[in-house]
């Protein structure tokens, strides 16, 4: 079988060779090169009357003849490769231009390479092809820049979803794609949907083209071969996919050869944008090209509707004076020495400039955009890298970085509704409720809560307008998510918590809610028990400093008024009881005349002056404590919840479940889930849980509605956080994003907030943190250095008599004694609140006065 394909295409080829050898041969032929295309093609047609046309301008020119042997490979790779060995070993060529396609081209370069013949193909050549075969030139510019024209295109309609469509097996495909993606992330778009189509006329195009029907607003970038392309537009007609909300954008590969069409065909691409090689109007410079071609491409191909020469006329045109010109130079040599000379070509042909960098022309970086509409085509503008978009290229053209510098080229706005899904089963309804009204016996929803208010703020501040209706979801939040994912909801509002699990099927944006989980606890009394209550004023450093200086102040009070009264002396028990009593009363009364020495006078005033002081703080603290309730959390780590083996409870449909076994290794059969505020607070005053794990925005409207018997404890667990949710790739997220950090930093969303916790707000709320804490010594240290110091100065005196003292300090003591004495006689002036009570003793008040 294989054989008989060999020799029927060897045989056609065969053919081929006899009629073009008689119609080409000249004896007195300066020089032969040969050339590959596809007669069957419009672009094989055009090169093939383009090169004849240089061929004839060049012999006419320099006054030389050069053979053109043209071969028709029929775009079959296998007879390309048969027409170079034959143009090789028996014309002599000595140089090969073409083919079109690089599946030709690759065999092709491969038989040339072994005979050291020029080989300049007019296909996209990959990078590495021209390494491995040094023969290799790739002669018409890349046009992989109009890629990112593409994408500047594709920006002023950036709320698409967008689809690049390209030919399966095409050379240029994965440069075409990477460069596709890199220019469309530089303007803030991706792609949504990538299909490769089969250059085979088996398959069923609608069936691609299916795949690329969701959704409302859509851009296909078509990079396909001219006759897939046609192929491709009369499918989408037929399915309705050509109208509006629909962006049709075609590369250069078809729209170059726009012109040739038809009013018929044309009539199934109604309004596709088209990026096409801009040709310098430079014909006049080549002997009336234009006019030349037309002429003898119509006598040639007079089936073909349009005679207008292309992109790929000019480059053929170039292509062959490029060779013949590199032949005349160096005589008409072949090989390596021929291959140099070309390389070093640099001329203005009908394509531009024409020089080799590495093998390769340099790529175009200036395009021009036609629309299609109505019977034909029109021009619209220009794009040039660097520049922008342009309605011409003269010296005083204007360049913009949007394409409505050209105009409305197609309606430029798609009528983007949105399907929202909001959760209804959210258990705390102030941030999302979903209210159902019978009213008028129609079921319908109303939808309310932060969540609703923060998008319908967010959307506000979007550059663009957005329309959407929003659906009611009863289940669980993780399958609301999957709707998102199956293209059922356009995206999701509502209290959706950001986890990775989600991250697998969509896209969030920012969270607008603090982040983290956190646990709520009822609360115990801090008092413990009361019983003992009166001790808390002070701490126990505190109490056992007073007794000390009360005991101190009854020992110095004892042993300087003992030599004045016998009822002090007697058996150590009898002293030490006495001392005792003499400490303590002195707390309740002065009964300075009932002192004999004036050192003890002095001694008591004082601490009776810092006694006041502290009893009447330590009324005050008591007070205090005895009026204010004090708590604390009754279980403060999750290893106190383990170790009591005790319940606790989550948000109905929440992800917090998975979080508590995994993470915080709660056993499974210790976790309850509930569906309502209430409820939670009901299980924990009734110990049913021990504790309760919440979001904190579900938190805050927690503590705020329950703030007397509950409150947080433990850490703060950084996972979860709100946002919205959209699909992945979703050209909305970033315009979202943007707008929620705006509301954000004007204030919208603190006032959204705090408007939502306003109403469930308690104004009695006690924080944990907030304590009356016992008073320690270091609030009365300088008191009791001064009750300290004045009974041990007294002590001092006592046992060093006057005497000892110097005249100054005998002259300020006698003042003071003085002052005491006068303060004696206005006794009755003194306060005697507290010496009443001491009256009634019997063996104090029958001790004469021995002052």
């Amino acid at each position: 079988m294989y054989k008989f394909v060999f020799l029927l295409c060897f045989f056609n080829m065969h053919m081929l060779i006899l009629v073009n050898t008689a119609a080409n041969e000249s004896s007195d032929a300066k020089g032969i090169i040969g050339a590959i295309i596809d007669s069957s093609s419009r672009i094989g047609q055009e090169h093939a009357v383009a090169m004849n046309l240089a061929l004839e301008d060049f012999n006419h020119k320099n006054n030389l003849t050069f053979d053109l042997h043209i071969r028709n490979s029929q775009g079959d790779p296998l007879l390309a490769a048969i027409a170079a060995r034959d143009l090789i070993d028996n014309q002599k060529v000595q140089a090969i231009i073409g083919p079109q396609t690089w599946q030709e081209t690759s065999l092709v370069a491969e038989i040339c390479s072994k005979k050291s013949i020029p080989l300049l193909s007019l296909a996209d050549t990959p990078e590495w092809a021209m390494k491995k075969w040094r023969i290799l030139l790739q002669s018409s510019p890349s046009q992989i820049m109009q890629m990112k024209a593409i994408a500047e295109i594709v920006k002023y309609w950036k709320l698409y979803n967008v689809s690049m469509i390209y030919e399966d097996g095409d050379s240029s495909s994965t440069e075409v794609l990477s460069k596709l993606s890199e220019a469309l992330t530089e303007v803030d778009t991706k792609l949504n949907n990538v299909v490769a189509i089969p250059p085979l006329v088996s398959f069923s195009m609608s069936q691609q083209l299916e795949k690329l029907r969701e959704g409302q607003c859509r851009v296909f970038i078509v990079h396909l071969s001219f006759p897939l392309t046609l192929k491709l537009f009369e499918t989408a007609k037929r399915m309705n996919m050509m109208g509006e909300g629909n962006v049709w954008i075609t590369t250069s590969t078809f729209t170059s050869l726009v012109h040739s069409l038809n009013a018929s065909t044309i009539s199934n691409m109604q309004g596709i944008i088209g990026v096409k090689s801009y040709i310098p109007n430079l014909w006049h410079q080549y002997g009336n090209f234009y006019h030349k071609f037309r002429k003898k491409f119509s006598s040639e191909n007079f089936e073909e509707f349009s005679y207008e020469p292309g992109i790929f006329a000019a480059q053929a045109y170039d292509a062959t004076w490029n060779v013949v010109d590199a032949m005349r130079e160096t005589n008409q040599k072949g090989g390596q020495f021929l291959l140099d000379k070309i390389l070093l070509s640099n001329f203005t042909g009908l394509s531009g400039k024409i020089q080799f960098t590495e093998h390769k022309i340099a790529p175009t970086h200036t395009f021009q955009i036609i629309n299609v509409i109505g019977r034909s085509y029109r021009e619209i503008g220009f794009w040039s890298d660097g520049l922008g978009f342009s309605k011409s290229l003269d010296q005083n053209a204007s360049y913009s970085p949007s394409v409505e510098e050209l105009g409305k080229v197609v309606n430029p706005t798609c009528s983007l509704r949105l399907r929202i899904g909001v959760p209804s089963t959210s258990t705390f309804k102030q941030y999302v409720d979903v209210i159902q009204d019978h009213s008028e016996n129609v079921t319908s929803f109303k939808f309310k809560g932060f969540s609703i208010d923060l998008f319908e703020e967010t959307v506000k501040k979007l550059p663009y307008h957005l329309e959407y209706d929003y659906f009611s979801y009863n289940d669980t939040y993780d399958k609301l998510v999957k709707q998102v994912y199956l293209k059922k909801y356009d995206l999701v509002v509502g209290d959706v918590a950001i986890v990775s699990t989600r991250y697998e099927y969509v896209s969030f944006t920012q969270s607008y809610t603090d982040p983290g989980v956190v646990m709520i606890v009822p609360v115990k009394s801090k008092t413990g028990n009361r019983a003992w209550l009166f001790l808390k004023p002070f701490t126990k450093v505190m109490w056992i400093l007073i007794l000390v200086i009360i005991v101190y102040n009854g020992f110095v009070v004892w042993l300087i008024e003992r030599n004045h009264r016998p009822e002090l002396k007697g058996p150590i028990l009898h002293q030490t009881t006495t001392m005792l009593w003499l400490a303590f009363y002195s707390l309740f009364s002065l009964n300075g005349d009932k002192l004999h020495s004036n050192l003890s006078r002095v001694a008591t005033v004082v601490w009776l002056f810092v006694a006041l002081i502290i009893t009447q703080i330590y009324t005050a603290n008591l007070a205090s404590m005895l009026t204010v309730e004090r708590f604390e959390p009754t279980i403060d780590s999750i290893q106190q919840l383990k170790n009591n083996n005790a319940m606790v409870g989550y948000d109905r449909g929440s992800y917090l479940k998975r979080y508590l076994q995994d993470v915080l290794g709660i056993n499974a059969e210790n976790i309850k889930q509930f569906d309502s505020q209430e409820s939670y607070a009901d299980a924990l005053r009734n110990k049913e849980i021990a504790a309760a794990f919440l979001d904190i925005p579900e938190a805050k409207i927690f503590l705020a509605k329950n703030c007397k018997g509950f409150v947080q404890a433990g850490p703060t667990y950084k996972i979860g956080g709100y946002g919205f949710v959209f699909p992945k790739g979703s050209p909305l997220l970033h315009g979202v994003n943007q707008a929620l950090l705006d509301i954000s930093e004007i204030g919208t969303l603190r006032n959204l907030e705090n408007n939502m916790l306003a109403s469930e707000e308690c104004k009695d709320i006690i924080e944990p943190g907030e304590d009356t804490t016992s008073l320690s010594p270091t609030s009365f240290m300088v008191l009791f250095i001064l009750t300290g110091g004045t009974s041990t100065t007294a002590l001092l005196i006592y046992i060093f008599p006057m005497n000892y003292l110097c005249p100054g300090q005998r002259a300020t003591w006698s003042l003071m004694m003085a002052v005491i004495k006068s303060w004696r006689f206005q006794k009755a002036l003194f306060p005697r609140r507290v010496h009443n009570v001491a009256e009634s003793s019997s063996n104090i008040s029958n001790l004469p006065d021995l002052a």
